[in-house]
Formats: structure tokens, C-alpha cells, sequence
């Protein structure tokens, strides 16, 4: 285990600096992030962090927990997957529902891969990454696809979950499958904007198609690394029930019991100061990443 108060004490009077990156998955699509820290010499632990369904860095508490990690010593990691639909022209606006309604599960795993080559290569712009000291993290479905990732890849050397889903394809319902089978798309409403959303077929063909690498419990019982599940008891979202399916899959991973709902309190767009149980959330989450990288 590595300690990280030196380097916290170094960085107290040095400004945190917030840098936006692009870089391509393997089919050639643009992933756009923000990487933040403290200049070091000292290369430092990373954490990449994965937004979930129908959201994007820059929702809510995300930019700031991407501070928070940095405050406290690490090189933070925000990124969109390449088609939830918002653009760096518009970076909280779902303007490409075109984009979104062709997102694929296979797709956001391609995301986080080149995201994860490109810390290990040394490609971000002048973070000072320790490659060997990389933690994951994930929100709802980007906690599902976070854990796909962390279960198979050994450059990821910690796993946090927030409120993550305990599978994908199981998702699916009748009434969906049947639209898509029909239509061949079927319709989301976003609660916060009123926007109506598709959800092309291409999407469940894709989770069909790779059913067994998509199987988030499978993944669960891979899971060797140090693993923070977290997860609100009042999650309607995300069942707490999806926890406890995680948990029994895996029984080592460190098991916290959360309050304030999906999103455990925080809200879009964020104006501070942090809800408690977010606040809470944080500490714990950063207190792990600490011990673990």
C-alpha cells in the first residue's frame, strides 16, 4: 500500500489543472474527456470515472468529484461515452439523439478500453500517471460496464461501483423487445429535459449478440481486485436488490450502504455544497481509492 499525504501536502499551493483530451476507440469513434490534477514529478494513481445511462461528465456532481480526486493526490479521469449523444459544443445538451440512439453496450467497452490504453501509453496531455496504479469507477449502467471491464483487465488495480446494475440483456422487457422486434426502435422519455430519446434495435441486437461477455454477475464473481460497492437503499433506479445480487456474487468486495436515492442526493446542474449522503459517498470512495492505488 502507498501512501499518498506527501504528495497531498505538495500539492496545497499548486493549482489544479483541467484539461480536455480526445482520443478514437478501435472503430474510429471520438471520445472526449477532461483529466485533472496537481502538477507533480511524482507520477500519481489515476481514476477514470464512467457516467452512466442518459448522463455525461459533466452532469451534476461529476466535475466536481473529478476535483475532489485530484484535491486529494490522484490524476481524475472524466469521459462521455463516444454516443450518449452530447458534443463538446454542447456538453450538457443532448444534441446528437441521432448518436444515442445507435449506443451500443459493446461500444461504451470500447470507450473505457481506449481510454485505459491511452493512460498506460502515456497519451493524455501532461498528466503525471502512474500506469501501474489505475482505479476505475462507475455510475449506474457505467458501473455495470466499469465492473465488464475490471473483472478481465489487469491494468485496473480497484473497482468502485455507485449504484451499479446487476445485468444488462435481463433489462430488457417485453413490451421493449416487442417494439423493437416490430419498429425497430424504441422510446425513452429524459425526465430532466423532456426530451423524447431513441433506443435504435441496433442496441439489443448488440446485447444479444454478446450475451455472455455482457453478463455483469459472471463478471461479478471474476472480480478479483479490491472492489467498493456502494449502493442507496432508496436507489429507485437501481434497486438496492441489484446490490445485493452483486454482493452475493461476490461476498470479498466491501459492501456500503448508501442513502439519498439514485444519485445519492446530487442534482443537475450542481451548485454546492455537496448533499450529505453524496459528501458521504465521496469520503468513502476516496478513502478506498487511497488504501487500493
Amino acid at each position: 500500500m502507498r501512501t499518498l499525504m506527501s504528495d497531498r501536502a505538495s500539492t496545497v499551493e499548486t493549482p489544479l489543472h483541467e484539461i480536455p483530451f480526445q482520443i478514437e476507440n478501435r472503430r474510429g469513434d471520438a471520445v472526449y474527456g477532461d483529466v485533472r490534477f496537481h502538477p507533480s514529478e511524482t507520477p500519481r494513481p489515476v481514476v477514470v470515472v464512467c457516467h452512466g445511462f442518459k448522463g455525461f461528465k459533466d452532469w451534476g456532481m461529476f466535475p466536481e468529484w473529478g476535483r475532489a480526486l485530484a484535491r486529494a493526490g490522484f490524476v481524475s479521469v472524466t469521459f462521455n461515452f463516444s454516443y450518449n449523444g452530447v458534443t463538446p459544443e454542447h456538453p450538457t445538451t443532448f444534441t446528437r439523439l441521432d448518436r444515442f440512439a445507435e449506443n451500443t453496450l459493446t461500444r461504451e467497452l470500447d470507450d473505457l478500453d481506449a481510454v485505459l490504453a491511452a493512460l498506460a501509453e502515456g497519451r493524455l496531455p501532461e498528466a503525471p500517471v502512474d500506469p501501474a496504479r489505475i482505479g476505475l469507477m462507475g455510475h449506474s449502467r457505467g458501473g455495470g460496464i466499469a465492473l465488464l471491464q475490471a473483472a478481465d483487465d489487469a491494468r485496473v488495480r480497484a473497482l468502485a461501483t455507485w449504484n451499479a446494475v446487476s445485468c444488462f440483456v435481463e433489462r430488457f422487457t417485453p413490451e421493449q423487445i416487442a417494439l423493437w422486434e416490430r419498429q425497430g426502435y424504441v422510446e425513452v422519455v429524459n425526465a430532466r429535459t423532456g426530451q423524447v430519446m431513441r433506443l435504435n434495435r441496433t442496441l439489443y441486437d448488440d446485447a444479444l449478440a454478446h450475451r455472455e461477455r455482457l453478463d455483469v454477475r459472471a463478471a461479478a464473481a471474476r472480480m478479483a481486485a479490491p472492489w467498493l460497492l456502494v449502493h442507496a437503499r432508496d436507489d429507485r433506479v437501481a434497486p438496492f436488490a441489484e446490490a445485493e445480487t452483486l454482493h452475493a456474487a461476490a461476498p470479498h468486495a466491501r459492501f456500503v450502504k448508501a442513502s439519498g436515492g439514485h444519485t445519492f442526493g446530487g442534482r443537475h446542474p450542481f451548485s454546492g455544497p455537496l448533499p450529505p449522503p453524496l459528501h458521504e459517498v465521496f469520503e468513502t470512495t476516496r478513502a478506498f481509492f487511497r488504501k487500493n492505488l
